[in-house]
C-alpha cells in the first residue's frame, strides 16, 4: 500500500503527517485532527496508521471538514519510540502546526487515541468537540504492570530502540497524567461522541457509558452491534462519524 504521508520535523524527529484536501471551490467547514490507536498484534506498528489517509479523505469528501492525521512516534515511518506523553506531544504538534488559526477544530481518536483526544480538548478550548471510538474510561486495564506493557509495546514495534526507555517505571508513570473520565468532565459544554463495539474484548461497553455520562456537554453514545475493538473498517462507524461531523458548526 502506498504511503501518502509527508515528513515533518516533529518533537521527536521525522513525523509522518497527512492532510486531506477539500475539492476546488468547496468551502472548508472546519478542521479535524484524527488520531490512531496503539497497535495490538505483533509487529503491527508499521501498519497502524496506513489506512488513516483514506479515512481522512472519505470524511472530508462526505462532510466538508478538512482532516489531518499522523503516524505518531514509533508508528509507521515516524521516528522515535512510543511514550504516552510523547504521543500527546506529537498530537499537539499536529494540531498546532496543521490547523490554521483561528479555525474551529475537532479531535477524533480511536482507542488510546481517544484518550489523547480528550486530554488535548480538556486543556485547549480551541477544540470544539471530541469523538472517541473504543476508548477506555480509565487506563488500569491497559497497564497491568510496567514490564508487561513495555513488552507489549516492544512486541508490536512502537518501542524498538535498545535501551529505551531508561526507566520503565518513569515511562509508564506518564499514563498517570491521562484521566479520560476527568477530561470528559472538563469539556465545558462541548460535544462528545462515543462509538463502541458491543463485542469489544479490550474495552467494555460500560467504559463508553461512563465517559458519556461524565461529559458536561451534549454527548452521544452509539453501541455498534457485533463490532469489536477495531472500528476503523466498519462502514456503520464511518457513517456515524460523518453524521456527527455534519452536525457540528
Amino acid at each position: 500500500m502506498p504511503r501518502p504521508f509527508r515528513t515533518r520535523t516533529g518533537p521527536a524527529g521525522e513525523l509522518s503527517v497527512y492532510a486531506s484536501a477539500v475539492g476546488p471551490g468547496a468551502p472548508v467547514r472546519g478542521h479535524v485532527v484524527l488520531c490512531h490507536d496503539l497497535p495490538r498484534p505483533k509487529g503491527t506498528a508499521s501498519d497502524i496508521a496506513l489506512t488513516f489517509p483514506s479515512l481522512a479523505d472519505r470524511l472530508t469528501r462526505e462532510s466538508g471538514w478538512r482532516v489531518v492525521t499522523a503516524a505518531l512516534r514509533g508508528a509507521g515511518d515516524s521516528a522515535g519510540d512510543f511514550s504516552p506523553l510523547g504521543w500527546l506531544d506529537d498530537l499537539t504538534f499536529v494540531a498546532d502546526t496543521e490547523v490554521p488559526e483561528p479555525a474551529p477544530r475537532l479531535v477524533i481518536g480511536f482507542g488510546f487515541g481517544g484518550v489523547l483526544a480528550l486530554h488535548l480538548a480538556a486543556r485547549d478550548e480551541r477544540v470544539k468537540g471530541v469523538a472517541c471510538l473504543g476508548t477506555p474510561a480509565d487506563l488500569e486495564a491497559l497497564v497491568p504492570d510496567p514490564a508487561t506493557f513495555l513488552e507489549h509495546c516492544r512486541r508490536t514495534g512502537v518501542v524498538k530502540t535498545a535501551g529505551f526507555p531508561a526507566s520503565a517505571d518513569a515511562w509508564v508513570k506518564e499514563l498517570s497524567v491521562l484521566h479520560p473520565a476527568e477530561d470528559a468532565a472538563l469539556l465545558k459544554g462541548r460535544p462528545l461522541l462515543m462509538v463502541h463495539g458491543s463485542d469489544d474484548p479490550d474495552v467494555p461497553v460500560p467504559a463508553a457509558r461512563e465517559l458519556a455520562d461524565t461529559a458536561t456537554g451534549p454527548s452521544e453514545l452509539h453501541v455498534v452491534l457485533g463490532a469489536g475493538h477495531w472500528l476503523r473498517a466498519d462502514p456503520r462507524v464511518i457513517a456515524i462519524l460523518v453524521g456527527w461531523l455534519e452536525r457540528q458548526h
